[in-house]
């Protein structure tokens, strides 16, 4: 298993992924051929902790998570238990957390009923607010 100690470190010494650390980064996540549990894990906390998300890393991230979720083609509950946890975190879907849905949807060979649901009810929630200047 891959110690992520070291490129969290770097990460949270700079205070944001791109460059040499999302090199390191995507090599460390990527290291066994497949993003599992730990790694996707490892992703979302350490999401939580970057303080300047650079969109190269948000765009690393949910291809990540998207690889881990339909590793074998399909979504089942447990998978749709932690994405909701994953999304749930802060309350409010974000936009690029909608166009995840969207893609996990649309690239499944199968979802099982719950995530149909999840899919459902945060498609219910309104967008973002984006507002200029």
């Amino acid at each position: 298993m891959i110690d992520f100690r070291k490129t969290e470190n770097a990460i949270l010494a700079n205070g944001r992924v791109d460059g040499p650390e999302l090199k390191n980064l995507r090599q460390d996540v990527y290291a066994g051929g497949t993003v599992g549990r730990v790694e996707a894990d490892f992703l979302v906390a350490l999401r939580k902790r970057v303080q300047h998300r650079t969109p190269a890393f948000d765009q690393f991230f949910y291809q990540a998570i998207k690889d881990h979720i339909l590793a074998d083609g399909r979504i089942d509950a447990e998978e749709t238990a932690w994405l909701r946890q994953m999304l749930d975190a802060d309350g409010n879907i974000k936009d690029e957390e909608r166009k995840l849905l969207h893609e996990l949807k649309g690239e499944a060979k199968a979802a099982c009923e719950e995530f149909g649901v999840l899919f459902r009810q945060c498609m219910k929630q309104a967008p973002e607010q984006h507002t200029c200047g």
